[in-house]
């Protein structure tokens, strides 16, 4: 009986110490992946600055661009 319980002690040892490694790894992860939305966020919005900056009212380019016949 006494072996039973020593070896059952041993087991959630192990298991303690496996459930802090996979907390460690989650907690990584996660810290991952908010610097990676904090990145894309910075993306998105740098794409649609560019497409505002793309979306000129119309004539502003044709006035330095030459007729098609030149």
């Amino acid at each position: 009986m006494e072996e039973k319980i020593t070896e059952l002690e041993t087991k959630f040892s192990f298991q303690e110490d496996l459930l802090h490694e996979l907390n460690d790894c989650v907690i990584r992860q996660q810290k991952q992946l908010d610097e990676i939305i904090g990145q894309m966020r910075i993306f998105k919005e740098q794409l649609e600055d560019m497409a505002l900056e793309g979306s000129k009212p119309p004539g502003e380019d044709q006035q330095h661009e030459k007729p098609p016949h030149y």
